[in-house]
């Protein structure tokens, strides 16, 4: 516990954390805040405590998934918020620890995501029991940060005016061809297809995905015009280059790897058409080039990497491609996954009975880490518009909003 106390005594400011070691001292750290509820825990084990110290992401998450880390008070999304605020990324914050950058070497190792190893790592999170994904996603499935005008807005709600919005970026037209990249479950994918007749091929990794996509396509009877592949978006046919006169990706980037941007954008360009439009919804970082927790990058994302814009443009720059859009989303993401976990922990009956507690615990511990991260860290969303032509587009943005407010509820 000695390293524990030490570092939580630095870090521990705003707000009231009390750990009860394994001998059953209790240690307080902080002080009282209104707005941070205090939060009580004990841990079980020197050793878990110890470890906790010594990589406290890891140490802490695999702790809580062992039931080695009990709260006592309060929950996992407090605890995880509690500490998060005391680190989070803000110029006048005195206590800020960039603890992850430990991992920063071993991260970049971790994302070179050759193809095999890129189906292993979306197979690791993307496969997992289908009803595990009904409990808490929106109908269309959609497993990326939703789009609020309000935070009071419904997660159903959000979801449909984030597939309008990008609809409205991609200024579709009847009769073209959309290429979906990391199609997910094929929601976005089907709803181009409704808003504007257009025909969509939507490419991923995931197995389970796949069926579930290619069987939802055959009940609405539109599977000649939405189609679904399990490929890499790197190993298209020869055929489709140059064919695309739109390309989407959502919440796949950060399954790239910093060592395969320029071939992203590479990609990208050689499959639009001389006047495509693409549009690129990924997670980023505000603060700078970093490294994926040790926890996250062995228990939920490996390979994975939420990069900031400085790497991402550069990689665009050598693809030849303008950066017609530019859209940073700060907090819509932290509103989604508020959603998501106060579903989770509704329906904790259901996911211990697919899986088990652990599996329940590391679940949650997940959700509440993402959640903190947009809230406190320096995570974001960003939408990134993109055409091989400066002048594909009208000249203001405001085509965006006149097709958006056509679109939303359609």
């Amino acid at each position: 516990m000695y390293l524990l106390d030490r570092l939580f005594r630095k870090m521990i400011r705003a707000g009231e954390l009390t750990v009860i070691d394994a001998t059953g001292v209790h240690h307080v750290y902080g002080t009282p805040n209104p707005a941070k509820p205090p939060v009580r825990v004990r841990f079980t084990t020197a050793a878990a405590a110890r470890a906790t110290a010594i990589n406290p992401a890891l140490g802490a998450g695999e702790a809580f998934m062992d039931g080695r880390l009990i709260i006592e008070q309060g929950d996992i999304r407090q605890l995880v918020d509690l500490v998060t605020w005391n680190l989070r990324w803000q110029r006048d914050n005195p206590v800020r620890f960039a603890l992850w950058r430990q991992a920063s070497i071993a991260a970049k190792i971790d994302q070179i995501n050759f193809t095999r190893r890129s189906k292993r790592n979306v197979a690791h999170h993307y496969d997992l029991d289908d009803r595990l994904y009904d409990l808490f996603l929106d109908p269309h499935r959609q497993y990326s940060c939703a789009y609020f005008d309000t935070p009071d807005m419904t997660l159903e709600a959000a979801q449909e005016a984030k597939l309008a919005h990008i609809a409205a970026k991609l200024d579709l037209r009847p009769g073209q061809r959309v290429l979906d990249i990391g199609c997910g479950w094929g929601g976005m994918a089907r709803y181009l297809h409704k808003v504007s007749g257009a025909e969509v091929l939507g490419v991923t990794l995931s197995e389970e995905q796949l069926k579930y996509a290619r069987a939802e396509a055959e009940k609405q009877g539109i599977a000649d015009k939405v189609k679904f592949e399990l490929i890499d978006y790197r190993a298209l046919p020869e055929k489709h280059i140059g064919g695309f006169d739109r390309i989407v990706s959502v919440g796949m980037f950060e399954h790239v790897g910093l060592p395969h941007f320029n071939q992203f954008f590479q990609t990208v360009e050689a499959l639009l058409k001389t006047n495509g439009i693409a549009l690129i919804h990924s997670i980023a970082r505000a603060d700078g080039p970093g490294a994926t927790d040790p926890w996250t990058a062995k228990y939920i994302f490996p390979g994975g990497y939420s990069p900031a814009l400085s790497q991402i443009v550069p990689a665009v720059e050598k693809a030849w491609l303008w950066i017609t859009d530019i859209e940073v989303l700060r907090l819509h993401y932290a509103h989604t996954i508020r959603h998501w976990y106060d579903r989770c922990e509704a329906k904790k009956a259901e996911i211990v009975a697919l899986y088990d507690e652990r599996f329940y615990r590391m679940w949650m511990f997940y959700l509440a880490a993402a959640m903190s991260a947009f809230n406190n860290d320096g995570h974001m969303n960003v939408q990134i518009q993109l055409t091989k032509r400066r002048d594909t587009l009208p000249l203001r943005r405001d085509y965006i909003t006149a097709v958006e407010k056509t679109l939303v509820g359609a």
